[in-house]
């Protein structure tokens, strides 16, 4: 039995609503963040189940592209984490309407 491509579609289709819901409706940078990395997740779920449809030749490229991707999200949570970090220094909390008020 072969899994079909649709069910991984609908598992990055559930897994990018839950992680957008988690980045707009949370307070907490830190879930905000965690959200942000679950819907990029979810998008390179949904080409690597693309990539799966195609043949061999043109599969490398679905799956190259997530690789570049992840790699992209993970200095993108470092350079958030360290920003995070820096602000928490400053203001002592990572409640994110805190920072509404900063004015540069």
């Amino acid at each position: 039995m072969e899994l079909q491509p649709i069910y991984i579609q609908i598992l990055a289709l559930v897994l990018f609503t839950i992680g957008l819901i988690t980045a707009l409706a949370r307070r907490n940078v830190f879930f905000v963040l965690m959200g942000v990395e679950l819907a990029l997740n979810a998008v390179n779920l949904s080409f690597v189940g693309f990539a799966k449809t195609l043949p061999a030749e043109l599969s490398v490229a679905g799956q190259i592209v997530p690789l570049f991707s992840i790699a992209v999200a993970a200095a993108e949570a470092c350079v958030g984490l360290a920003l995070v970090i820096l602000i928490f220094r400053n203001s002592e909390s990572v409640d994110s309407d805190n920072y509404s008020n900063m004015k540069g």
